[in-house]
């Protein structure tokens, strides 16, 4: 049997509204994949969601030096792209302390709390009334 040669990563793990990322980096020149798919392939035509996900690389300076592979579910594009985003700095962090500030300045490292509200009894939606007739 061949034996395969694990390579070390740095773990991340990024959430936001539904969506959930488990994000490894290493630390070696590759391509950087989600779900199988590469990064362009994944959002499509929609750069901003792209360099959103990128966004942590570009300002530690390792976009050339490190790639990602990422296990996502849940949500939508938006939300897992911000999920992605929250697991590379995370793990950006794990791998250099000296990354923090800058991470932080950015905003990078603190989660979006907000969640869907659920909806209420007597209710059409979270916060939505049926329309009061007052005759």
């Amino acid at each position: 049997m061949a034996e395969t040669k694990k390579e070390k990563y740095y773990y991340g793990r990024g959430r936001r509204k539904e969506a959930s990322a488990r994000v490894r980096l290493f630390l070696s020149k590759g391509q950087s994949v989600i779900n199988g798919k590469s990064v362009e392939d994944y959002f499509g035509k929609n750069q901003l969601l792209v360099n959103s996900v990128f966004e942590p690389f570009k300002l530690v300076g390792q976009t050339d030096k490190a790639y990602f592979t990422v296990n996502i579910e849940g949500g939508g594009l938006v939300g897992q792209a911000d999920a992605i985003r929250l697991g590379l700095a995370r793990a950006l962090l794990l791998y250099d302390e000296n990354n923090k500030t800058t991470l932080r300045k950015a905003g990078l490292l603190t989660r979006d709390p907000r969640e869907k509200e659920r909806k209420k009894p007597g209710l059409k939606r979270a916060r939505k009334a049926p329309q009061f007739s007052k005759r």
